[in-house]
């Protein structure tokens, strides 16, 4: 099977290992880094790559940039969406809600591999050809470096998107009462450093139905995951509350969770050794791009052609052949 991989280019430095891992465990995989310009020309890079000679396309880009392009999409047989923010579709308060859903309805043929098992289970209920794969960490850039923790609760990340506006309100409050560090760092070695620095890792995914990345980053470096439980999903992912994670679902009881931690070192130990095994054995990068890549060349759905007027329209504005069927 011939797959082709589409991906960001801006994100090569966090994914390049990601994707090389899918590429070794695919028969044959071509990758491709588009930069903005390109994913917003799809017509015209697909024709000048031949895509009809590859049984998969998988791209992984932002929805707002594939949404405008469907009839270029609707061309290509073996379509698959590589989707980590897929959770937005079900977001009442995020500009991409429903997004998701109308895209990939239109396009009854194709996959989308998306990083929320409930988001999973969701899609499949609308008719849409939905798989689970995780997110997951480059655990040859992120582990625990066996220092002394100096910082007793911490949040590292972004806090300025609107999707993120009651995370910033729970951790401002949060650091306001108990004096955690609410820090943004550099990727590579200082975000490595900085994790290693925190004892308990606060993480405050409210409202999004799915865990992010810094999660499993956290666990990966030995830090305590202190995280806003998803409901349904922290089972699906294997998590076990006071095992290899700590949930909470209020600030009363993230505080009350804090102070439990902080008051038995022996416990808070505990549970970051059995969350780091966790995390090593589930969501390592080596795990999920072979995991990706079975779901790839995982079997699909019929494609059925578009119509003669949208062929001709593509052949005319980019030059894309469209294969027989």
């Amino acid at each position: 099977m011939r797959v082709m991989l589409l991906v960001m280019d801006e994100q090569r430095v966090l994914l390049d290992r990601l994707y090389d891992i899918v590429r070794q465990h695919c028969d044959e995989c071509v990758i491709h880094r588009l930069t903005k310009a390109q994913q917003m020309n799809l017509g015209a890079f697909l024709a000048s790559v031949s895509h009809q000679d590859f049984d998969r396309v998988v791209i992984f880009s932002r929805i707002k940039r594939l949404a405008p392009q469907l009839r270029v999409l609707q061309c290509v047989p073996g379509l698959i969406f590589l989707e980590h923010d897929a959770y937005q579709n079900y977001m009442p308060n995020s500009k991409y809600h429903h997004m998701y859903s109308r895209l990939y309805s239109r396009l009854p043929a194709c996959r989308a591999l998306v990083s929320g098992a409930v988001v999973a289970q969701r899609m499949k209920a609308e008719g849409i050809d939905a798989l689970f794969v995780s997110k997951g960490y480059d655990e040859a850039m992120l582990h625990n470096l066996g220092r002394e923790r100096d910082v007793p609760v911490g949040f590292l990340g972004s806090l300025k998107s609107k999707e993120y506006a009651q995370r910033k309100a729970i951790l401002e409050s949060l650091a306001s009462k108990t004096g955690m560090l609410v820090a943004r760092t550099a990727s590579g070695e200082e975000y490595l450093q900085t994790l290693n620095r925190i004892k308990v890792f606060v993480s405050a995914d409210i409202g999004m139905g799915e865990f992010m990345i810094k999660n499993f980053e956290a666990l990966a470096c030995g830090c305590v995951l202190l995280a806003w439980s998803q409901g349904e999903e922290d089972r699906l992912l294997g998590f076990k509350d006071m095992h290899n994670v700590v949930f909470y679902r209020s600030e009363v009881e993230a505080l009350e969770k804090i102070a439990l931690l902080q008051n038995d070192p022996a416990l808070a130990a505990r549970i970051a050794a059995n969350g780091q095994a966790f995390a090593r054995d589930h969501y390592c990068f080596a795990r999920v791009g072979r995991d990706l890549a079975a779901a790839i060349q995982a079997p699909m759905r019929t494609w059925q052609a578009p119509g003669r007027l949208t062929q001709w329209w593509v052949k005319m504005r980019f030059g894309l052949q469209v294969p027989k069927q």
